[in-house]
């Protein structure tokens, strides 16, 4: 089992330095009165030769880590490098969770759950006959499958990949037969004439890669939408939907109901949503207030 003492633990992934998963594992670790150490680990600020991903999963487990998290854009790359994979994983093909133990890598998607506690807190009473998800990446191949468990009937997926986006809807006809998918190769007001509502899963919106991955002009007010990206917060996207009176779901509790899942794993201990929420809200990240 995890060690119950200690959290040691970091985030791999690419621009990161904003993130709030360090303050909010540390936190919750000190609130079980553990000591905690959580690093960042952001190949985009590596100097000198990069290491690959393997090399930093090695280094961690020698360390002692606990685990790792995983995020954008290591989550499915990730998987080879694993001894066993729990269900969830296995399913949707994507890792955010490593944990080491007895010599061992167990990966686990805690952002299928995530996603799915967020909706069903922030979207209650939401049309959902028919969605449009932006990106198959392994984010978006957790939040197509989330969107099916809360009951999403149509599935439209589209992703600049279009083999990627192919092979999610082709999967999302074994593991979740219920609902119908298809594949669309651009946005515009035919390809997305009856949407209730729409999710972004790509790093568009993200601080490093700023703009919307969906036209403003398409946009409904009787649309939902909902994005992954939580630094910053209020991405161009929600500001569009926002405006014209959309309703909308930020990144932010994906982000806190994923961590709650991921510190139990990484520790044995269960994680209070609530007090995870308040630290998300009260952190500041590096160059202010986003």
């Amino acid at each position: 089992m995890p060690s119950q003492d200690m959290l040691l633990a970091g985030l791999v992934g690419r621009g990161i330095q904003r993130s709030r998963t360090p303050e909010m594992h540390m936190a919750e670790a000190a609130a079980h009165g553990m000591r905690s150490v959580y690093q960042i680990i952001d190949f985009d600020v590596f100097s000198g030769r990069e290491p690959d991903l393997a090399e930093i999963l090695s280094a961690a487990e020698m360390t002692g880590f606990n685990g790792l998290n995983v995020t954008y854009p290591f989550k499915i790359q990730v998987v080879p490098l694993l001894d066993a994979l729990s269900a969830n994983a296995r399913a949707v093909g994507s890792v955010n969770t490593v944990v080491f133990r007895d010599g061992r890598r167990y990966g686990h998607n805690t952002d299928l759950w995530g996603f799915s506690e967020s909706f069903r807190h922030g979207m209650e009473g939401a049309v959902r006959t028919k969605a449009l998800l932006i990106g198959a990446g392994g984010a978006g191949v957790a939040v197509a499958h989330a969107l099916a468990d809360r009951g999403v009937e149509n599935l439209l997926i589209i992703d600049a990949d279009r083999t990627r986006a192919s092979s999610l809807a082709t999967q999302l006809k074994t593991n979740r037969p219920g609902m119908a998918t298809a594949v669309i190769d651009c946005l515009d007001s035919g390809s997305v004439a009856g949407v209730d509502g729409v999710v972004n899963a790509t790093p568009i919106g993200m601080a490093k890669a700023p703009g919307s991955p969906f036209p403003a002009d398409l946009l409904d007010p009787a649309m939902w939408v909902a994005d992954i990206v939580y630094f910053p917060l209020e991405t161009q996207l929600l500001k569009d939907a926002r405006k014209i009176g959309c309703r909308v779901l930020p990144g932010s509790g994906m982000a806190i109901f994923q961590a709650s899942r991921s510190f139990e794993l990484l520790t044995g201990r269960p994680a209070d949503p609530e007090r995870l929420k308040a630290t998300f809200e009260s952190f500041v990240p590096p160059g202010g207030v986003q």
